[in-house]
């Protein structure tokens, strides 16, 4: 018998048991703080999924507080447990589930986690790499470069965007719109110590008005020839961002879509005509099979989709994006990952490509260094 052989008897095989975890790591900003248009914070959570079946193990993880560990343990394991790792049809068992529970916010992110582990899973399971598993288009995706918080010096500032600049990673994003009055140096600072040639992004995470976003989006496009204009209003507000689409400038796109949890709310996003590229975080919105509905949306309304974060899990998933823009590779997340992972992946050419020479995602947790961050679960055995 073949290891293909094998690997394909061992999809079918039931899920053994199911763990969660959670870690909090401290941010690196100043004074132990980072700041973006809307949000303080001291500190980021990942919730750990790990499933077993076959002698295989496969994790997935979301971002979120730690109370979405205990909704996965008290609504999702027992779903899951003892049946194949078919992903679809446990996402859709998972729905059903949490419907009176809660199914946007931190329901969407507990399906996510777990539905990404039950890919990994199903990957390890036969032997393949996560992107020969998934309908992939691409073998690598685009980054830009995502951090510039609010309460950077302009030093931090330009040594972190110029760093990715020079690493090879042609677009860089920077927080802006907490203090508007501040915008204009902290983007001429960049623009100064990046050179003409890199794409500027920004992101308000939802902090203006429409007409307050109108007015910033021209100064950013025609002062600093910013391209990218991430949430200017609330992601709620489809109006808002639809004017902002039609009468900013041409060349500035409005994006969104990061807090889209459910396939309605990509729906109204794409149908509403509200950005010019999507967004999407595999952590929040269903998952890999949750992407994958998305990715189709997107494909058939003709609008890129982005990557929102997650890059050790986004770099294999978006591979499957018929429409692929890019991925953020954000500080926040990049740092995490590497501080509990073995086999995260550096931007090479100013992309990510998946390492197809290691099953599943190709991630491995560093337990004792994890153990240093431990707020929810009990170490394995």
């Amino acid at each position: 018998m073949s290891a293909a052989d094998t690997g394909a008897e061992s999809v079918s095989c039931p899920i053994e048991s199911v763990e969660v975890h959670a870690f909090e790591l401290p941010t690196d900003g100043p004074d132990g703080k980072e700041e973006d248009g809307t949000l303080e914070w001291d500190s980021t959570t990942m919730v750990l999924v790990r499933v077993h079946a076959g002698g295989r193990t496969g994790l997935g993880y979301t971002y979120g507080d730690v109370s979405v560990a205990s909704f996965i343990e008290s609504q999702l394991v027992d779903v899951v447990r003892g049946r194949a790792a078919s992903p679809p049809a446990l996402r859709e068992l998972m729905g059903r589930r949490i419907r009176n529970a809660g199914r946007p916010g931190a329901g969407a992110m507990a399906v996510s986690a777990v539905d990404v582990a039950l890919w990994d899973l199903k990957a390890r399971l036969l032997q393949l790499p996560l992107i020969h598993l998934l309908p992939s288009w691409h073998d690598r995706v685009p980054v830009y470069g995502s951090g510039g918080f609010t309460n950077y010096s302009l030093d931090r500032l330009t040594d972190q965007l110029g760093g990715w600049v020079e690493r090879g990673i042609p677009r860089v994003k920077l927080k802006t719109s907490r203090a508007p009055g501040s915008d204009p140096r902290r983007l001429a600072a960049v623009r100064k110590a990046i050179g003409d040639e890199p794409e500027i992004f920004t992101d308000a995470n939802g902090a203006l008005g429409r007409k307050q976003a109108l007015y910033w989006a021209h100064r950013f496009h025609e002062e600093w020839d910013v391209r990218w204009f991430e949430e200017p209003v609330s992601s709620a507000d489809l109006e808002g961002l639809r004017m902002l689409s039609e009468r900013g400038p041409e060349r500035l796109e409005i994006a969104a879509g990061e807090y889209a949890y459910t396939s309605r709310d990509f729906v109204n996003l794409v149908q509403g005509g509200a950005v010019d590229c999507l967004q999407a975080d595999v952590t929040r919105c269903g998952g890999i099979t949750g992407l994958l509905e998305t990715a189709g949306l997107s494909a058939a309304h003709h609008l890129d989709l982005s990557a929102h974060c997650a890059p050790a899990l986004s770099a294999h998933a978006f591979c499957a994006v018929r429409r692929l823009r890019h991925l953020e590779y954000f500080h926040d997340h990049v740092r995490f990952e590497g501080l509990l992972f073995d086999g995260t992946l550096s931007p090479d050419g100013g992309a990510l490509r998946p390492d197809v020479s290691r099953p599943g995602l190709g991630l491995e947790i560093k337990w004792p260094d994890a153990e240093r961050y431990r707020v929810h679960g009990t170490p394995p055995t």
